[in-house]
C-alpha cells in the first residue's frame, strides 16, 4: 500500500483573530502539492513569519497519528495534542482508506504560554491518500475545529 501524508500546521497568537490578521489567516492552503518522489510532508505555517509555508520532507510517517493497514484498508486517526484545550470528551472513530481514497482531517487548539499566560491557537489539517498520485479532493473529510475562546 502506497501512501502518501501531509500535515499542514498554522499557528497564530490574538493578534490574528480579528480584521487583518484573521482575514490573512483565512486564506492559507490546507493543502499543498507534494514535492517529487515524496511521500511524507509537513508544512508549517506561522503568524510570526506572515503565514509562509515552510516545508519539510522526510521518510517516516507521522509519530502522532496512527496509521495501520488491516483487512486492504487504511487506519487513520490523528492523536491530540497533549497540551491542547479544549478537552474533547468525543472525538470520531478512526477513518478505514482504500485504495484511491483520500482523507482530509481538521483539529484546531488553544495553547496557554508557559510563561505569562497568553494563548495562541493551531489547526492542524492532516492529508492522507491511499495509491493515489495527489493529495486532491478529499473522499472522507472529517472536522473536529471547535470553538476556541
Amino acid at each position: 500500500m502506497e501512501l502518501r501524508v501531509q500535515w499542514v500546521r498554522t499557528s497564530w497568537t490574538k493578534a490574528s483573530r480579528g480584521g487583518a490578521g484573521t482575514a490573512r489567516r483565512n486564506v492559507v492552503p490546507t493543502v499543498f502539492p507534494l514535492p517529487r518522489g515524496q511521500s511524507v510532508h509537513e508544512v508549517l505555517m506561522d503568524e510570526r513569519d506572515g503565514f509562509e509555508p515552510r516545508m519539510s520532507t522526510g521518510a517516516e510517517l507521522p509519530a502522532d497519528v496512527l496509521l495501520r493497514e488491516e483487512d486492504g484498508l487504511l487506519h487513520v486517526r490523528p492523536h491530540l495534542s497533549s497540551r491542547g484545550q479544549p478537552f474533547r470528551r468525543y472525538r470520531p472513530p478512526l477513518v478505514r482508506l482504500a485504495k484511491g481514497e483520500r482523507l482530509s482531517w481538521q483539529i484546531n487548539y488553544r495553547f496557554v504560554g508557559c510563561c505569562d499566560g497568553s494563548w495562541s491557537y493551531r489547526l492542524d489539517t492532516l492529508n492522507v491518500a491511499v495509491d493515489g498520485h495527489s493529495l486532491g479532493e478529499p473522499t472522507h473529510l472529517i472536522d473536529e475545529r471547535v470553538r476556541l475562546a
